[in-house]
């Protein structure tokens, strides 16, 4: 196996990533959905410890989309319950996983109980300083971008900003990742080469980094590769 050379000192600020393929990988061992939803939730328990461990600051991962309310209502209904599970362990853990959990989307569509789960997860891991995994669900880059509009015009019409103060700050500062940095890096697994509607304001001067492995097979090594990979890239954000 060929040596991996991250420089640890240099690491991203902020890594999002479409855990895309668990369908896939499922189907590929002749199991459901189910099976392999409940995988990539395992996977990305493993890979969010880690990226805590080695110091990472910001990740983000794309686990609902707004357009996955298509899919078969029993498929809907298993991510539902694998994520309230996933909520629960970081509600229980909050004291010394030290992992601060953030929701982008709009939650109002789940049910309350889920809600429920998600405010708590967020409330009890509040004040911890380390990686902050931020869980996209139901979440839409242009639903996002609408939000950030609604907002803006509602502070218009309170009268707390003129029609002249929107700059591309005032757009960031009403999204759900305010106060925060953007992406430096963003990865997609599963081998499609497409963000897929995942922060399309945020990831303007990201980095892209696509790999065919499906995310339950994407491990502590394939991140590692993926910044190794981010660190021989010359960011010029257009300049020369």
């Amino acid at each position: 196996m060929k040596e991996i050379i991250v420089d640890y000192n240099n690491l991203p600020k902020h890594i999002a990533i479409i855990m895309d393929g668990n369908r896939r990988w499922a189907k590929e061992k002749g199991k459901d959905a189910k099976f392999g939803h409940k995988n990539g939730a395992d996977n990305l328990d493993k890979l969010a410890h880690f990226a805590n461990d080695i110091g990472l600051k910001y990740m983000t991962v794309y686990a609902f989309s707004t357009e996955n309310w298509k899919r078969a209502e029993e498929e809907v209904g298993a991510l539902m319950v694998i994520l309230g599970n996933y909520l629960d362990y970081f509600s229980d853990k909050a004291e010394t996983e030290n992992i601060k959990i953030n929701i982008l989307g709009d939650i109002n569509r789940v049910d309350k109980k889920l809600q429920k789960k998600i405010l708590d997860a967020v409330e009890k891991t509040k004040n911890n300083t380390g990686l902050v995994l931020n869980i996209a669900f139901n979440y839409g880059g242009r639903n996002e971008l609408v939000y950030a509009l609604k907002n803006i015009v509602k502070s218009i019409e309170n009268k707390d900003i003129d029609i002249d103060d929107i700059d591309e700050n005032l757009i960031s500062k009403n999204l759900y990742t305010k106060e925060q940095p953007d992406p430096d890096l963003v990865i997609r697994t599963g081998g499609e080469l497409r963000i897929s509607n995942f922060l399309p304001w945020q990831s303007v001067y990201s980095e892209l980094y696509f790999t065919n492995k499906y995310w339950p097979d994407f491990k502590n090594d394939d991140l590692l590769e993926a910044i190794a990979e981010y660190q021989k890239r010359n960011r010029r954000f257009g300049a020369n």
